[in-house]
């Protein structure tokens, strides 16, 4: 058990560019709409809730030298997080940009993060880093690292609790070297049919079973705001959120419940109870609500118990 445990996370911190049609989408034309731009990214967002459910944490990313980039910095400096990250001056920050529909569902989305390709992989190699990883109490990353640069971090992590994020179906596979070697992977249900090689309307025990048979020993698999499953070495179940009123954007929930459920791991909950705070997270970053200690509570007290699959 660790009162503030430290987690270095591995990953992107990129400018996340959201556009949501006001009416029905017509493809091929000019739609109406709006569009708003922060700062995301699965390991930074995940990683800027887990230092709100008291964790410490530093943050190896890689950014241009552009007015983006500044703005990157600034989010993560007023997340409470350290900053390891690379600055490449004649690169553009990377960027995803989402269109959105009137209900919040993907219409498409454009990704442009070649520098993360380009260069993640070297900066592992950097001795700070190494002597980062030597001193954090846990490693977190993301499948925007290429495998062969995830395999060297889960290496040089040997010993210590590694967590990993899926992030999307294209990348997930990027995860299958180490599945053996991580603590707990969280991904949502189109990820975890590609790790797994199942269909994604498989039941979630045909999911479950995909996973271990993979090589995982412990995972976490998010459906929209469906019934949440978990899996580690005493069995099976699954957690169902507070349903919405309507269809909402979820964008951003996923990340937050790994945050606040690794949080929750390092200072020594079963994945059970952890994964509770990780869904209250998530249930505040849906409804775009103020977090605090009396809002978590509330959240939480609305999040039932696990329930055993069969």
């Amino acid at each position: 058990m660790m009162n503030s445990p430290t987690i270095l996370a591995v990953g992107g911190a990129y400018i996340e560019r959201r556009g949501r049609v006001a009416g029905a989408f017509v493809p091929a034309a000019l739609n109406p709409g709006t569009m708003r731009e922060h700062v995301g990214g699965a390991v930074f967002n995940a990683l800027r809730w887990a230092v709100r459910r008291g964790a410490s944490a530093s943050l190896l990313s890689v950014r241009g030298g552009d007015a983006l980039g500044d703005t990157v910095l600034r989010a993560v400096t007023e997340a409470g997080i350290a900053d390891l990250s690379a600055v490449f001056l004649d690169r553009a920050t990377p960027s995803h940009t989402m269109l959105i529909d009137s209900d919040g569902g993907l219409i498409a989305g454009l990704a442009d993060m070649v520098l993360y390709e380009l260069a993640l992989p070297k900066q592992i190699r950097r001795a700070k880093v190494r002597e980062a990883i030597g001193s954090a109490d846990a490693i977190l990353c993301d499948a925007n690292l290429p495998s062969t640069a995830l395999e060297r971090m889960a290496a040089l992590a040997a010993g210590k609790a590694v967590f990993a994020l899926a992030v999307s179906p294209n990348r997930a596979a990027r995860l299958t070297p180490v599945l053996g070697l991580l603590a707990l992977a969280f991904m949502n249900r189109h990820e975890a049919g590609v790790i797994a090689g199942v269909d994604i309307d498989a039941d979630d025990q045909g999911v479950i079973d995909g996973l271990r048979r993979a090589g995982l020993k412990s995972g976490v698999v998010t459906d929209g705001d469906g019934p949440v499953l978990g899996f580690d070495q005493t069995g099976a179940f699954s957690i169902s959120p507070r349903p919405l009123q309507k269809r909402t954007d979820v964008a951003g929930a996923g990340d937050a419940l790994a945050g606040a459920t690794i949080a929750a791991l390092l200072r020594g909950l079963t994945l059970r109870a952890a994964l509770r705070e990780g869904i209250a997270a998530a249930a505040l970053a849906v409804e775009r609500a103020a977090f605090t200690s009396a809002s978590f509570a509330e959240a939480l007290a609305l999040v039932p118990a696990a329930r055993e699959l069969a």
